[in-house]
C-alpha cells in the first residue's frame, strides 16, 4: 500500500472513531478502520484485564468463523496463553524501547522473530487463517490491550512494514480510545448525581419518556417511586451540611439497595431530598414491595426521620397516561399524601377507589396548593 493510501487509510480511522457515540461503536470503528488498512480478511480488539489476568475480545470483525461473535460477551484467554502481553510489553520497555507489533503465521512465528506463539498458531490453523500482525494498544502509558488484523490462508504474509504500520494504527486507535472514554466519563457527570453517584433528574427524564413511549406502543408496565427524605432540613440546621449530605449519600445507598430488588429499575435523586426509582417492564407489586422495604430501611437511619414515599404505575386504576409529566404527577400527589399522612408505608395512586384522592389531585388543571395543605393537616 502506498504512502497517500496509508494516510488516507490512517485519516479514515480516526474519523470513524471520532464519530462514533459509543464505546461499542468505537471499538468496532477501530478494528473495521485497521482491518482495512492492513488488507486483512478479519480483525479483533481486545483489552487486557488485570485484575483477571486475562484478555478480553471487546469486537470480531470481517470474515468470522461460527464461533466468533461480532460483540462477545464472554470470549477470553488467560494471559498466560500469550506471554508477549507481560513480558514483551514490559520488558521491552523497561528497556528503553517502544510498543512494536509482531506478526505470526500458521506455520509459527515470522522468521527472524522469536516469540511466543503456539496458542495463536493453534488459533490461526484452527480458523483457517494464514497470518496475523498483533499491535499492542498503549493508553496513558500503559499496555490496555491488543489490536489484531489477521489474512487468510493463501494471502500475502504480512511483512515488517506492515507490522509498522500496525503500529502506527494501533496509536491512533489508542487515541480514539481516550477521547471515548472522555466523552463517556461526561455523559455519565452529565447524566449521575455528583453528590450520592446516583442518577440523576435528566437521566430519569429521559428514561421516563422513553419507558411512556413503549407504554403506549407495546403496553410494558412503567412504575415510578417519588420520594422525600424527611428530616433533613432539621440535620442541616442543627448539625450542619456536612452532616446533612451524609445523610443523603445513606440514603441514596438504601435506595440503590432498595431498587435492587426490582431487575433494570432506575434509582435516582432528583434534587434536595427529593429521589425516585423508576421501573420498566417488572410487576408494580414488586415495586410497592421495594418502596416498603425503601420506607423501613429509611426509618432506622441514624439523624433521619424516614421518607415519605408515592408510587405511580400504569398496571393501577389511574387512568390513562399518555405522558411522563402524569405519572410523575401521580407518584408526586401520591408522596404528598404519604407526607401528610405521616404513613411510614408507600401510597399508591389508584388504590382507594374510584375516587381515589391521589389521582383527584393529579388531575388538578394546575398543583392544588390547598389541597396539598389539606394532605399535610391531616393526621392519622
Amino acid at each position: 500500500m502506498g504512502e497517500d493510501k496509508r494516510l488516507a487509510a490512517v485519516v479514515a480511522l480516526a474519523q470513524g472513531m471520532a464519530a462514533a457515540h459509543t464505546p461499542a461503536e468505537s471499538w468496532q470503528a477501530a478494528a473495521s478502520g485497521a482491518c482495512r488498512a492492513l488488507d486483512g480478511s478479519f480483525a479483533a480488539l481486545s483489552v487486557w484485564e488485570r485484575e483477571r489476568g486475562r484478555l478480553r475480545v471487546l469486537v470480531n470483525v470481517g470474515e468470522r468463523v461460527p464461533d466468533e461473535e461480532e460483540f462477545p460477551e464472554n470470549e477470553t484467554y488467560p494471559v498466560h496463553q500469550f506471554p508477549e502481553i507481560t513480558e514483551f510489553l514490559h520488558e521491552r520497555w523497561a528497556l528503553g524501547g517502544g510498543p512494536h507489533a509482531w506478526v505470526e503465521t500458521a506455520e509459527g512465528t515470522a522468521a527472524g522473530r522469536p516469540g511466543y506463539f503456539h496458542q495463536r498458531v493453534t488459533a490461526l490453523r484452527r480458523r483457517g487463517r494464514g497470518c496475523c500482525v498483533v499491535a499492542p494498544v498503549v493508553l496513558h502509558g500503559r499496555a490496555w490491550g491488543e489490536l489484531y488484523v489477521a489474512r487468510p490462508v493463501g494471502a500475502p504474509v504480512f511483512g515488517r512494514a506492515d507490522a509498522g504500520f500496525a503500529t502506527v494504527l494501533a496509536a491512533v486507535v489508542a487515541a480514539g480510545i481516550a477521547q471515548t472514554e472522555q466523552l463517556e466519563e461526561a455523559r455519565q457527570l452529565a447524566y449521575t448525581d455528583a453528590l450520592t453517584g446516583l442518577a440523576n433528574r435528566r437521566a430519569v427524564d429521559m428514561r421516563l419518556d422513553e419507558a411512556i413511549e413503549r407504554h403506549r406502543a407495546e403496553g410494558v408496565v412503567v412504575s415510578l417511586v417519588v420520594c422525600d427524605l424527611n428530616g433533613l432540613k432539621r440535620v442541616n440546621d442543627t448539625c450542619g451540611h456536612a452532616v446533612g449530605d451524609r445523610l443523603l449519600e445513606r440514603f441514596g445507598s438504601v435506595l440503590s439497595l432498595c431498587g435492587a430488588m426490582v431487575p433494570g429499575a432506575l434509582a435516582a435523586r432528583l434534587g434536595g431530598d427529593e429521589f425516585c426509582l423508576l421501573a420498566v417492564g417488572p410487576p408494580v407489586d414488586d415495586v410497592v414491595k421495594a418502596a416498603d422495604e425503601l420506607c423501613r430501611r429509611a426509618a432506622e437511619l441514624e439523624l433521619g426521620e424516614g421518607v415519605a414515599c408515592g408510587v405511580a404505575s400504569t398496571a393501577d386504576a389511574i387512568g390513562p397516561v399518555h405522558s411522563a409529566r402524569r405519572l410523575f404527577r401521580l407518584a408526586d400527589a401520591a408522596q404528598y399524601r404519604a407526607k401528610a399522612m405521616r404513613a411510614d408505608r408507600p401510597v399508591v395512586a389508584g388504590r382507594e377507589g374510584p375516587d381515589d384522592p391521589v389521582v383527584r389531585l393529579a388531575d388538578e388543571p394546575s398543583p392544588a396548593r390547598a389541597e396539598r395543605r389539606r394532605f399535610r393537616g391531616r393526621r392519622p
